[in-house]
C-alpha cells in the first residue's frame, strides 16, 4: 500500500482516526429519536493531510487505490468522495477558512456491510481537520457535523448513531445514547461475555434506498399517530390503529426502544441474548429489513453452543450479523459458524474477533 509520502512527495501535517462499530440493540430507532446501544469495532479509518500550494483538493484513497481532485465548487462524482466533500463543507459552514489539502485515506472497516465506514471516514476527516485548523469542537459537535455532512452530501438520510459511535464509543463497553437528548453512558458487556461479528458475503447494495423509504414510513406513521417521534410511544399495542405496513414498521420501534430500555449495569448474559434474537425476530418480520442469508446466518449462530443471542446489525438488506458469546469462546464459534455457512457462491467470514493466523 502506498504511503502519504509516496503519494504526495511530502509527509503529513494532521491525522486521526476513528472505528466502525457494530450496534446490539436498537435498530432503526435513532431516526425515531430513540434509544441505541453500539460498540465499536477493533477496525478503524485513518485519515492523513497537509496544506498544498495548489488550488484542488487531492485525495488518495489507499484501499481503493483511487486517486481524485476536485475543487469546493462542486462535489467529485466518486462516492467516496462526496463524505471529504461534505465534511469539508461542514466545517466551511462554520466560518472557518479550509486551506486547500492533500488528502490521504486508509481503513480496514468494511464497506457495505454494517459496520459503518462512512461515519468512520467522516469522523476520521473531521478530527484530522480539528487537529490541523485547531478548531474548537467535541466529539458530540463532530458526530454532528458528521452526520450533517452524509445527509446533505452523500444523500442517505440517516439518524446519528453511527457517528455517535464512531465518535463517543470504544470497544469495551457499549454506548447507550438517548438519541433526542444526546445524553450517553458507557456500560459494560454482561459479565462473562465478548462479541462476534460475522459477515453474511451479501453487500447491502440497496439499503440506502431502503433505508429512506423506512424511514418515510415511520414518518408517516408519526403524524397518523400525532406524535413527535415513534419514541414518545411505550406501548406497542397503540400502533395497531396503523394502516399495513406502517403498524409493523412502528411496532419495530417501539419495541426495539424498549428492548434497548431493559439494558442496565448487570443485566445478565441470558436476558441480553434473549433481546438480541428478538430484535432480529423484529427486524425480520416487522421491518422486514433481513434476507435469507442472514436469516440462515443467525439461525446457524443462535444454535451454537456457547452463544446468548444474534441478529443482524446495520440498516439490513445484506451485511453482518452480531452475537453475544461465552468469553474466549467467539473465535471458535465464528469459525464453525463460517463453516456450517458458507458453501459454493457463499464467502461469509470472521470479522470480529479478528481471525488469528
Amino acid at each position: 500500500m502506498k504511503t502519504f509520502h509516496a503519494i504526495f512527495g511530502i509527509h503529513p501535517t494532521a491525522s486521526a482516526e476513528a472505528p466502525g462499530r457494530v450496534n446490539l440493540l436498537g435498530e432503526h430507532t435513532d431516526y425515531n429519536e430513540g434509544y441505541v446501544l453500539p460498540v465499536a469495532v477493533p477496525q478503524t479509518t485513518r485519515v492523513l493531510l497537509r496544506p498544498n500550494e495548489g488550488n484542488i483538493f487531492r485525495v488518495y484513497a489507499a484501499n481503493l487505490s483511487q486517486f481524485i481532485e476536485f475543487n469546493m465548487f462542486a462535489m467529485p462524482e466518486e462516492h467516496f468522495g462526496h463524505y471529504i466533500y461534505g465534511c469539508l463543507r461542514q466545517v466551511e459552514e462554520l466560518g472557518i477558512d479550509v486551506p486547500k489539502l492533500d488528502i490521504y485515506i486508509s481503513s480496514n472497516v468494511p464497506i457495505g456491510l454494517g459496520l459503518s465506514s462512512s461515519s468512520a471516514l467522516e469522523v476520521a476527516m473531521l478530527r484530522a481537520l480539528r487537529e490541523l485548523l485547531s478548531l474548537s469542537l467535541d466529539d458530540v459537535r463532530i458526530a454532528r457535523l458528521a452526520q450533517r455532512a452524509e445527509i446533505d452530501y452523500a444523500g442517505v438520510y440517516c439518524g446519528l448513531m453511527d457517528q455517535m459511535a464512531s465518535s463517543l464509543a470504544d470497544v469495551d463497553q457499549m454506548l447507550f445514547l438517548d438519541t433526542r437528548t444526546l445524553e450517553y453512558r458507557k456500560l459494560p458487556l454482561p459479565a462473562g461475555t465478548e462479541i462476534l461479528v460475522i459477515d453474511s458475503g451479501v453487500m447491502h447494495t440497496s439499503a440506502s434506498s431502503k433505508y429512506n423509504e423506512r424511514r418515510a414510513e415511520c414518518e408517516a406513521a408519526t403524524k397518523l399517530l400525532d406524535v413527535t417521534a415513534l419514541r414518545d410511544i411505550t406501548d406497542p399495542s397503540r400502533t395497531e390503529s396503523l394502516p399495513e405496513p406502517l403498524y409493523r414498521r412502528a411496532r419495530h420501534v417501539v419495541s426495539e426502544n424498549n428492548r434497548v430500555l431493559c439494558v442496565h449495569d448487570n443485566i445478565s448474559a441470558e436476558k441480553f441474548g434473549q433481546l438480541m434474537n428478538a430484535s432480529h425476530e423484529s427486524l425480520r418480520d416487522d421491518y422486514e429489513v433481513s434476507i435469507p442469508e442472514l436469516d440462515e446466518l443467525v439461525s446457524i449462530l443462535q444454535r451454537q453452543d456457547g452463544v446468548y443471542g444474534a441478529r443482524l446489525t446495520g440498516s439490513g438488506f445484506g451485511g453482518a450479523c452480531a452475537a453475544l458469546c461465552e468469553q474466549g469462546a467467539a473465535q471458535h464459534i465464528g469459525r464453525e459458524t463460517v463453516k456450517l455457512y458458507n458453501h459454493p457462491g457463499r464467502s461469509g467470514r470472521l470479522l470480529v474477533p479478528r481471525p488469528t493466523e
